[in-house]
């Protein structure tokens, strides 16, 4: 479906601009937010450039560019961080200008000032903006001058008197940090070592840069930042607030404009703080400025400042009415803003979640694998910002998002109800996703009244997957088993037209048989089907059966249903969700289980930690192995007491998905 690209208002339509429009863009950047700037450039008459890594070249955001340059290196992270690359790109290509979407290089001072420095513009704010909000510590620091209130922070971590007037529980942060990277909440004093290192590694790893700092950790809070804009003469506004507080791993996955917990006089406070912040630093392009507002003391604090485009900026683009893409473009050359604080307006409301690759039953583990199908909804009409289409392939090496889903509608229940059944009718088939728990948040009574604080997830628990009714459950085997037989009437070589199973004497009924049950059918004289399965007898029909798609009639439920063969079964995509169904093996594999007390990796990654040697007694919950995939760190934990046999792995070794790394021989009883 076509995604709705606002435009700003119309004070700002037809300024003239003091530097030469932008011809031609460089996008040093790759999948969704790729695509997201190619369609506001074209939309601008822009021409564009991507850039791409080996295993991304038959990704859409390729296709969809004017031009497309292989960076020469395989699906990697680092292949997007090779400024020379990128800079060489834009030389023979002959782009003027450079946009870093957001990751990678978007916050890199050193490579906005490369990308001036070759005479290009750059789509962002100044370099010595860039590095002086990237410096988390020192972005507090500015924050202060300009009058805005922060949180009560240690930067000595070995400083236990300073640690221990802060107090527990606290939070451990990357000075460089970003996305959820390099994030530990700490309980108590003992356990601050080891929350420390870990945040120390992933931001080296991620950032370049292992300093951190402690901050008190408010349980009760909703993560709030405000959107500005400024232009290069001066000129700033905000364009409201979005409240990001329902989050996992600290990683937002639910996002929506404006807060429901801020009210107008509040509202007010926010952004003149989010500007005065700007203004101190002489910020111009798109930014955002974050907060933390305290649910119970009702104010809020200063956190950071990030000078790019963020994840969530559909919503605020929904509310305003201003494509933000636009007016960076329009910012970088030169343009005045146009318009002042008075201009800007909001209406309705608007929510998006991200839909991940992970499986929220496993503590939102993240899951690589190809993407079978994918499939948004056509109704209700939603935005999604996607860099996926059916067989993309998730890989570990970049974060695991599929897609963001956008609604916007006068009001806040609208616009969470209207974005839950859009992800419900939404088909993504070939591995897990958190989409179920994404729309059992949108409908949670807690979660509708507003109830939306950082700890949502833990207070709440929204369920990881649908619970299938016994209903549900007897309709997709009903359809699955019907459609294979119309599936097989459409290939039959001889006598095609005559029903399957269609006998000249009584014979039993077919079998359709699923891993846990049989579901038994046979053709009656009138085309209907009488269907079986353990005690419960219907009548069904079936009005159309084509492609992947079967309209039938289950004692006179009429229902639409979308059905995929999987590795081992069939996904069924019904009008109120998903069900998978598993095929009964004809031929039993042999029990392929690892040792008893194995500890397996879950998924490609390499090894950055071993605690354990052989003959080591260790206990439940003991954590052995530290793996990095897809950008994050996983601590693998021995699940019973007794001691190491086995260590299978070293660190920097690279291990597939369901590799053991590590037994341990289980204490007896």
């Amino acid at each position: 479906m076509t995604n709705p690209v606002p435009v700003p208002p119309q004070s700002a339509q037809s300024l003239p601009l003091r530097k030469p429009l932008i011809a031609k863009l460089l996008i040093a950047n790759r999948g969704e937010i790729a695509r997201r700037i190619i369609r506001s450039a074209h939309d601008m008459g822009i021409a564009t450039v991507a850039v791409y890594a080996d295993g991304d070249a038959d990704a859409p955001f390729v296709a969809e560019a004017g031009e497309a340059y292989a960076l020469g290196g395989q699906s990697s992270a680092q292949t997007y961080l090779d400024a020379a690359k990128l800079l060489a790109v834009a030389r023979r290509s002959g782009a003027d200008a450079v946009h870093p979407g957001y990751g990678f290089l978007s916050e890199n001072a050193g490579f906005a000032q490369a990308v001036i420095d070759a005479g290009l513009l750059w789509v962002g704010p100044p370099p010595a903006v860039i590095a002086a909000m990237g410096d988390k510590l020192e972005a507090k620091r500015l924050a202060v001058a300009a009058g805005v209130a922060t949180e009560a922070m240690v930067t000595d971590v070995q400083d236990a008197a300073a640690v221990a007037a802060l107090g527990f529980p606290l939070l451990v942060k990357a000075s460089a940090g970003g996305g959820g990277k390099g994030m530990r909440v700490v309980a108590q004093a003992q356990d601050l070592a080891e929350a420390v290192a870990s945040p120390r590694r992933e931001a080296q790893a991620a950032f370049g840069d292992p300093t951190v700092f402690l901050e008190r950790y408010v349980t009760r809070a909703r993560h709030i930042e405000v959107q500005v804009l400024g232009d290069q003469y001066g000129n700033l506004v905000h364009l409201f607030e979005r409240e990001c507080s329902i989050q996992r791993r600290h990683q937002k996955v639910v996002e929506e404009a404006p807060s429901g917990a801020i009210d107008e006089a509040t509202r007010t406070k926010l952004g003149a703080a989010a500007v005065a912040v700007a203004r101190a630093v002489g910020y111009s392009s798109a930014g955002t400025v974050e907060f933390l507002f305290d649910d119970e003391e009702g104010r809020f604090s200063f956190l950071e400042m990030n000078t790019r485009l963020q994840v969530e900026h559909p919503v605020t683009e929904a509310i305003t009415g201003i494509d933000l893409v636009r007016e960076q473009l329009r910012l970088a050359a030169g343009a005045e803003l146009g318009y002042t604080q008075d201009d800007v307006v909001r209406r309705g409301h608007a929510v998006e979640v991200r839909l991940y690759a992970e499986d929220p039953a496993q503590d939102f583990l993240p899951c690589a694998g190809v993407v079978s199908v994918w499939e948004p909804a056509a109704s209700p009409e939603v935005r999604f910002d996607s860099g996926i289409e059916s067989a993309a392939v998730v890989g570990v090496e970049f974060d695991p998002m599929l897609a963001k889903v956008i609604a916007h509608a006068p009001t806040r229940t609208e616009a969470a109800l209207k974005l839950a059944l859009a992800l419900e009718r939404t088909r993504v088939v070939g591995l897990v996703t958190n989409r179920d728990f994404l729309v059992a948040t949108l409908r949670h009574p807690a979660f509708l009244a507003g109830d939306t604080t950082t700890d949502f997830i833990t207070r709440y628990r929204p369920h990881g997957q649908r619970p299938v009714s016994e209903e549900d459950h007897f309709l997709a085997a009903t359809a699955a088993a019907l459609w294979e037989q119309a599936s097989r009437r459409g290939d039959a070589a001889v006598l095609s037209s005559i029903s399957s199973g269609w006998r000249n004497s009584v014979m039993p009924a077919q079998r359709f048989e699923l891993a846990d049950h049989t579901l038994e059918y046979a053709c009656q004289r009138d085309g209907t089907f009488t269907v079986t399965l353990g005690e419960r007898v219907a009548r069904a029909k079936v009005f159309l059966g084509r492609g992947d798609r079967i309209d039938l009639a289950v004692d006179g439920r009429r229902s639409h249903v979308a059905l995929s063969t999987v590795e081992g079964g069939w996904v069924v995509d019904l009008p109120g969700g998903t069900v998978s169904l598993v095929r009964a093996e004809r031929f039993p594999q042999p029990d392929r289980r690892g040792p008893v007390g194995g500890l397996v990796a879950a998924m490609p990654g390499k090894i950055i930690a071993v605690r354990a040697e052989v003959g080591d007694a260790v206990t439940a919950g003991q954590v052995l192995v530290i793996m990095e995939a897809m950008k994050m760190e996983h601590h693998l934990s021995s699940a019973t007491d007794g001691a190491v046999s086995e260590v299978r792995v070293a660190v920097g070794d690279q291990v597939a998905n369901g590799a053991v790394l590590l037994v341990v021989e289980p204490t007896e009883g």
